[in-house]
């Protein structure tokens, strides 16, 4: 299939654009492969550059004189929370349009986004595929002991080592080919270790504390009848006790929905239960969203309606959950010395929420323009966060199209960032620009990964 089959206006002049935020332009509409363009070719004009990718939901509404359709407005309401309209006076091309953006929209083959035919037309200093390589990061993260190992990484009695047991993706699907896995740990261990946890998703290093403290994520244990204990998983989880006499798994999935280890066989770590929220699946996160941004987007509704509508979506209990796990491991790390273990269900959602929060707390370098980069790199990209199938559909799609797996886990981690920037914008290199344009990139890449 070809793009031009898709397209079946590609240029269509005297096309009225309104988008809420500025006066009406009257301009050239132009529909390529991957861009909506409009222009009225006029100086100091308003112009539009608009992703297919981006569009969340396409509506049409018809204008009908005497029984005949004469033309219509086309809404195209975005990931980006922008809501545009096209008003064009003719029914077939308002019909071509419609449909071509429909199309384009809603294709989901990989090959055929942008990054794939974007060509720079200027010189690449830095390759954002080998920036952030994970032996690399996880060097800054850990002091390297090269006196007694050129591989090993030193943590306070417990020595780290690069694996590449998962080079083929055979041992977990969702995490990384390389890896930072405690030095008197296996590679067959590791194994056994993945096979006791959901998708595969056995302990791994995510960021140790100034004090030695060491950050581990993972899934929940699996529950199968007749295994209830891993030694491998144990084995991993006590070397990295090291000199500490306990350590503290937190749950961010709650009490009574998630399995968990058993006081038994993980003596020396506590179990605390900090759940981000009522969540089911995925979707429940961006239920939550939808419901703000309708609130928002109510210009009619009074103050005191809003602020009702606002508790009622549920957002700003997710971000104070979310915040209040991240500072209870925080905590655990910073003033108890203690190793954590963070995991909630299948460890893709909540858990790098707090993760991420983590060390957005206690690492100043994560709070630097380039440290943020590499953070969501390493805990999210490198981590295997499911992007492609959580944001594919955001806040405008109808519910009954959106897929069960559909969610907003990244929008709600920024959302977290931001409120920790408006209560300490010093400590942050960055500003609240660079977490919308983040927003914005991980529901449509108009060039990265």
């Amino acid at each position: 299939m070809e793009f031009a089959d898709l397209i079946k206006t590609p240029k269509l002049d005297g096309v009225f654009l309104h988008d809420h935020t500025h006066a009406t332009v009257e301009g050239t509409l132009c529909i390529t492969g991957h861009h909506l363009l409009l222009s009225a070719r006029q100086e100091n004009s308003q112009e539009l550059w608009l992703l297919h990718k981006n569009i969340d939901c396409v509506e049409k509404k018809p204008f009908v004189v005497q029984n005949i359709i004469i033309g219509g407005l086309i809404t195209l309401k975005c990931k980006d929370l922008r809501i545009i309209s096209l008003e064009i006076k003719f029914a077939k091309e308002y019909y071509n349009v419609a449909a071509s953006l429909e199309a384009l929209s809603a294709l989901h083959n990989a090959e055929m986004e942008y990054p794939f035919f974007y060509r720079p037309m200027y010189a690449i200093l830095e390759d954002g595929y080998t920036m952030f390589r994970p032996e690399l990061e996880f060097a800054k993260l850990i002091s390297v002991n090269n006196a007694n190992n050129t591989n090993g990484i030193d943590n306070g009695g417990c020595e780290w080592r690069i694996s590449n047991v998962n080079k083929d993706f055979s041992v977990c699907k969702s995490y990384g080919m390389t890896l930072i896995v405690p030095k008197s740990i296996t590679d067959e261990q590791i194994v056994q270790s993945s096979m006791f946890r959901d998708g595969g998703r056995f302990p791994v290093l995510s960021y140790r504390h100034d004090n030695g403290a060491t950050l581990m994520r993972s899934a929940q244990p699996i529950s199968i009848q007749g295994i209830k204990r891993c030694r491998a998983d144990e084995a991993i989880l006590n070397v990295v006790l090291g000199r500490s006499k306990k350590g503290f798994i937190v749950d961010t999935w709650g009490k009574g929905k998630s399995n968990t280890e058993t006081d038994q066989h993980y003596s020396q770590w506590k179990k605390v239960n900090r759940a981000i929220g009522n969540v089911s699946s995925p979707s429940a996160i961006l239920d939550s969203f939808v419901k703000l941004i309708e609130a928002c987007n109510d210009v009619n509704c009074s103050p005191d309606k809003w602020l009702s509508r606002l508790e009622s979506s549920g957002w700003l209990t997710l971000v104070l959950n979310s915040l209040n796990a991240a500072c209870v491991v925080a905590q655990c790390l910073d003033q108890e010395g203690s190793p954590v273990l963070v995991h909630g269900a299948k460890g893709f959602d909540s858990t790098l929420i707090v993760t991420s929060l983590v060390q957005i707390i206690l690492n100043p370098d994560c709070r630097t323009v380039r440290g943020l980069q590499a953070l969501i790199e390493r805990e999210w990209i490198q981590a295997g966060h499911p992007f492609a199938s959580r944001h594919r559909y955001s806040c405008y799609t109808p519910q009954q199209n959106r897929p069960k797996n559909s969610g907003a886990t990244f929008t709600l981690f920024l959302d977290c960032i931001y409120q920790l920037y408006m209560q300490f914008p010093c400590s942050f290199e960055f500003s609240t620009q660079m977490l919308i344009l983040l927003f914005e990139h991980s529901y449509f890449s108009q060039y990265g990964t």
